[in-house]
């Protein structure tokens, strides 16, 4: 038996490109990562070599034959335009978290990989942290009252990262992921500009009718924080369950996810359950970004 070889190129070598690049290099023994192999990557700097990776231009990354994926690790304003030009070149999509900037985008770019019959998978580091598994084990089976998840951090560039619901969506995945599907009750934002800074408020209730909130807060100097207290029949969570430091870095575990879809190792309801998480999680996002930007047409 063959073992089948995935070209890849990394698009973007900011701190996840430079990740993958390492990770695509060393992958570990004996996991689908072995199946994957770094042709090079592109960047709009010039770099030539990253230890043993040549540097590459778009178009032949686009071209080549051999590469049969790519790893996008651009900033978020170019996802969207990124994927759409390596769907359309019949490549394998591995991108960063938010995959587009809008909900009709991210749907569109979804349908067209279905087409092409390519994978698309959309990275979810947020879901792998220990810490966040530990969590889930720990919400598993109670019955929630009231919760918040509090984020805080430095500043974003929003014309590269986009409106917080959207650079901050690892947040609102963790939520959908350990409360099930929610809705947008309202949702605010403030800012400083003088101050750089920004704080967005959102209102959730789950199927239950139960209250959630969303803060994503960012200035200058902060933080870069989770805090959560998140109310149940049985008590109060405030402080995140100890856990173990896993040996499998996040991108690591990221690429064997990827590479397993390759390989056709991931079942049909693993799939469906993360397309329908990803692509309703940027649908909220997008009402979200209209609750905050529509004050005046939401209270007529």
């Amino acid at each position: 038996q063959i073992s089948k070889m995935f070209g890849t190129v990394v698009v973007g070598v900011g701190i996840a490109g430079l990740a993958r690049i390492r990770d695509l290099m060393n992958p570990m023994p004996s996991s689908p990562s072995e199946h994957l192999k770094l042709f090079g990557f592109v960047s709009r700097r010039s770099f030539g070599n990253i230890n043993e990776a040549k540097q590459i231009s778009l178009e032949d990354a686009l071209r080549n034959k051999d590469i049969h994926a790519a790893f996008i690790s651009t900033e978020n304003r170019s996802h969207e335009e990124t994927i759409r030009m390596f769907l359309e070149a019949g490549k394998h999509v591995l991108v960063e978290y938010p995959m587009a900037l809008s909900a009709k985008a991210a749907h569109e770019l979804w349908e067209m990989a279905e087409q092409k019959d390519k994978v698309l998978h959309v990275e979810h580091i947020e879901l792998l942290t220990e810490e966040y598994k530990q969590l889930k084990k720990e919400v598993a089976g109670k019955d929630l009252v009231k919760g918040t998840l509090h984020f805080t951090g430095s500043v974003l560039d929003e014309n590269k990262s986009g409106f917080p619901a959207f650079s901050g969506i690892a947040r609102l995945t963790w939520l959908i992921d350990l409360f099930g599907d929610l809705t947008v009750t309202s949702a605010t934002r403030e800012k400083q500009k003088d101050k750089n800074y920004s704080r967005m408020t959102v209102h959730f209730q789950t199927a239950n009718k139960k209250p959630l909130t969303w803060i994503e807060e960012r200035g200058p100097g902060m933080r870069r924080e989770k805090k959560i207290n998140f109310c149940f029949t049985s008590g109060c969570l405030e402080n995140f369950p100890e856990a173990p430091r896993s040996s499998v870095g996040l991108f690591m575990q990221d690429q064997n996810l990827f590479a397993k879809k390759l390989l056709g190792q991931v079942s049909k309801e693993e799939l469906a359950a993360e397309k329908w998480r990803i692509l309703r999680c940027l649908d909220l996002a997008e009402v979200i970004q209209q609750y905050c930007e529509e004050p005046e047409k939401i209270y007529s």
